[in-house]
């Protein structure tokens, strides 16, 4: 997509280089001079704030490593000594945690971002395949870190989720054992989940390279959704253009995460992971983290247990079928007007399922002479068809149905055509 390499080796040593190696032309054709459209919002500023995310939490990881033990016995104490003992282990541990959830929030900007302009559509589907895979892997690392502190959450937590896949028939009790590493939750489950929390962040960091390989093949979309058709009009270069936009994004949102992680470091946590884990007391509530929440109301807001732990994690593989089930040929939404009021009525289902995932079950919602007609289990159901009936029902008949607007004629076009000009 950025066409032929403009860089030119300036010293003699470069030159050398870049006949054996040419990685500083690979970072300058990526970074530098790759053109980039002119059009591009501060919503594109959060690729390269989840790259800076990824390598944060990848190094306090790293250091905290160093210092955690993996036993049921010494886990908790190891924890609260880096809290008391390690120097600024406080502030390593405060970042970590506090970086998982800013990591998930600018995931799911950049999620909604890419639902929102289309990024998922032709050629892109790859691209946002992999953003999936990202996604998954996410999810799997925050929960078996969420583990490592071994307190009461965290065991109980690891005890409910791990028990969900003995619902599969024949393999289920298999999985359920591997992942236990025996017959309960104990040390070896914990080592597990520790090895794997480590291992995990390094496989991401690989499929982050492959989506950015992808990106930089097929080039970015842009907030009209139409493709680049005069380099010279329709683009600027990478560097200074993007990257000074992504330079402001990110200390925006550094800022953000400051905050958390200095004036309200446990906001976003649960006050039973302070309690050390204790499998003969069990919580009056156990909750995942918030992140997981719309889906954990899915798994709940399903009777059956099978049927429910299916429809958990189709929530998340139907993602992957979006390219396909999209029929509409327009891209971006700001010429869809049926579609953008589906597409806000989405993020409001996606807001409430993680709302029903924070209560009890059984609390009421809605109430008629002093009759419960509507509890949480139930709110959870109706959210839950909907959020499906938005992928398998909506999104292939607005494409045949919806009428849309005219898009420009080219991103120059659209630019003109929004200064004035």
């Amino acid at each position: 997509m950025s066409g032929h390499s403009t860089y030119t080796p300036k010293t003699g040593i470069e030159r050398w280089i870049d006949a054996r190696l040419p990685i500083i032309r690979l970072m300058h054709d990526s970074a530098v001079s790759y053109p980039t459209p002119k059009n591009l919002n501060y919503l594109w500023t959060f690729g390269g704030i989840l790259t800076f995310m990824l390598v944060a939490q990848i190094v306090t990881g790293v250091v905290l490593v160093m210092h955690y033990t993996p036993h049921v016995t010494l886990a908790f104490t190891s924890v609260e000594q880096i809290m008391r003992d390690v120097n600024y282990g406080w502030l390593l541990r405060y970042f970590h945690a506090n970086g998982a959830s800013m990591f998930f929030i600018a995931v799911y900007i950049h999620m909604f971002r890419g639902l929102y302009y289309g990024s998922y559509k032709a050629p892109r589907e790859i691209l946002w395949i992999l953003g999936v895979v990202i996604f998954l892997l996410m999810m799997a690392t925050g929960f078996m870190g969420y583990v490592l502190p071994w307190g009461q959450m965290s065991f109980w937590g690891a005890t409910v989720i791990t028990n969900l896949f003995g619902a599969f028939p024949i393999i289920g009790e298999p999985i359920v054992t591997w992942l236990w590493g025996g017959y309960a939750v104990d040390n070896p489950t914990l080592n597990r989940f520790f090895s794997l929390h480590y291992l995990l962040p390094f496989m991401i960091a690989g499929v982050v390279g492959l989506h950015i390989w992808a990106l930089h093949h097929v080039g970015q979309n842009n907030p009209d959704g139409v493709e680049i058709k005069n380099y010279a009009k329709d683009t600027v270069p990478f560097t200074p253009y993007a990257t000074s936009k992504d330079a402001v994004g990110l200390v925006f949102f550094l800022m953000f995460y400051g905050w958390f992680a200095f004036y309200m470091p446990n906001f976003l946590g649960h006050p039973d992971n302070y309690i050390p884990a204790n499998p003969l007391s069990t919580p009056a509530h156990i909750v995942p983290e918030w992140y997981y929440l719309p889906f954990y109301a899915i798994l709940r807001s399903i009777p059956d247990k099978l049927a429910g732990v299916l429809a958990m994690f189709a929530a998340i593989a139907v993602l992957a079928f979006l390219p396909w089930l999209d029929t509409s040929r327009v891209r971006s939404t700001r010429y869809r007007p049926t579609y953008k009021i589906f597409f806000w009525i989405l993020v409001v289902v996606c807001f409430l399922l993680g709302y029903c995932g924070s209560q009890p079950t059984d609390k009421a919602v809605l109430q008629l002479g002093g009759k419960t007609i509507l509890d949480i289990s139930g709110l959870g159901l109706l959210l839950t068809i909907y959020y499906f009936a938005h992928f398998l029902v909506v999104l292939p008949l607005l494409g045949l149905f919806e009428k849309p607007k005219a898009e420009p004629a080219s991103i120059a076009d659209a630019v003109l055509a929004r200064s004035g000009h």
